[in-house]
């Protein structure tokens, strides 16, 4: 069974966009499943590229002081 693409994690996603390029570049796929694949492929790819921003955004969040070091965190904001 597939798992729904918004209850994996990052590593799920990226382990199975993986899989669907493998297999897309291998010619295994009839025309019909490779379209659906696509279609998969990008909405797994758009979560993963949804949870590099929102990690990197929290990253980008840890205040530093004059001398570079961190200071703090800021508090993050998603909105």
């Amino acid at each position: 069974m597939t798992q729904d693409v918004a209850d994996m994690n990052f590593e799920q996603a990226l382990r199975a966009l993986e899989d669907i390029v493998h297999k897309l570049e291998s010619g295994e796929a009839s025309l019909d499943e490779s379209i659906a694949l696509y279609e998969r492929g990008n909405a797994l790819r758009a979560l993963c590229q949804q949870r590099l921003d929102t990690a990197k955004a929290r990253i980008e969040a840890i205040a530093l002081g004059p001398d570079g070091s961190p200071t703090g965190t800021a508090p993050f904001d998603a909105g």
